[in-house]
């Protein structure tokens, strides 16, 4: 470490200073120069050797100039006096939320936005992204280690605000969000690319319309569905009013047969079999001619 080359070079000047001064560590100096040495030779050993953890880059920077080597995961001979920057190359995500400690900054951090009607729209977005390992000296170079607040944070509210203007609010709500999505993630990903991210994807994942707007789709959707229920009566009204139709129709064309094909002594027949099933019935026997006499039987 460089903390311990400059203890060491701190002792190796103390040994000196002992040597051309009478002091009682003068006889010593010798010990005291070789000990300084030691802790010069074991904190350039410490230095020359760093280690990057797993999902990990690092990255050479030396008095203030980035050096374009990219160390890897793992241990890493380096010149001990560089600082060694390291970077997460693993899928990071930063979410943009109006819930209560649920986003990546505390409080509200919602996105509002205008729409093309002129109402305000409170967007809840997740971005998932990584770093392009072999863009990571060009991002420590132009942008730092801070990122996230640099270029993440501002591009995802800019390019959210900028494309919502195109879509009316119940549009964003319901028929165009995947469009909406769809159109936000290819404009992120454009200048996510051009400064070394890499944009895995990105969530919209709730859309907030105003009360009145809320109230009117509410209002509209139970319309709709007393509009389906009106027609399903109506529909099985008519189906009722058609059976009844052909029912009387039946009962109208058996009248007509029974009026116009039955014979006189059809007919005698029918009230036979009438008064022949009735328990309380007489039996009354007609004769054949004009002038002839019915026979009536009591049939108890």
């Amino acid at each position: 470490m460089l903390t311990l080359i400059i203890i060491g070079i701190v002792v190796i000047v103390v040994g000196f200073s002992a040597k051309k001064s009478n002091s009682p560590a003068t006889p010593y100096s010798s010990i005291i120069k070789i000990v300084g040495v030691a802790i010069i030779l074991v904190g350039a050993i410490m230095s020359s050797v760093v280690q990057i953890n797993p999902g990990e880059i690092g990255v050479q920077k030396l008095f203030g100039k980035v050096n374009n080597t990219i160390l890897n995961s793992g241990l890493n001979v380096v010149n001990p006096l560089v600082e060694v920057v390291t970077f997460d190359t693993r899928t990071q995500n930063y979410t943009m939320s109006g819930v209560q400690d649920e986003g990546s900054k505390s409080g509200d951090d919602a996105i509002r936005v205008l729409s093309a009607d002129g109402l305000e729209v409170i967007i809840d977005l997740t971005v998932l992204y990584k770093i392009v390992p072999a863009e990571a000296p060009r991002i420590l170079q132009q942008i730092g280690t801070d990122y996230i607040n640099t270029i993440v944070r501002p591009i995802c509210r800019t390019k959210i605000r900028d494309n919502a203007v195109y879509y009316d609010a119940v549009a964003l709500y319901s028929t165009k969000r995947d469009e909406f999505q769809a159109r936000i993630f290819s404009t992120i990903e454009k200048d996510f690319k051009s400064r070394g991210l890499l944009l895995e994807q990105l969530l919209v994942r709730n859309i907030t319309l105003p009360a009145s707007v809320k109230a009117t789709i509410e209002s509209k959707i139970n319309a709709e569905q007393d509009a389906q229920k009106m027609t399903f009566v109506l529909q099985k009204e008519k189906q009722e009013a058609e059976r009844k139709r052909v029912e009387a129709q039946g009962i109208a064309d058996y009248q007509k047969i029974l009026s116009t094909g039955l014979s006189d002594k059809q007919l005698q027949y029918e009230m036979i079999k009438a008064i022949a099933t009735s328990p309380n019935a007489k039996l009354i026997i007609m004769g054949g001619g004009k002038n002839s006499t019915p026979v009536i039987l009591d049939t108890k």
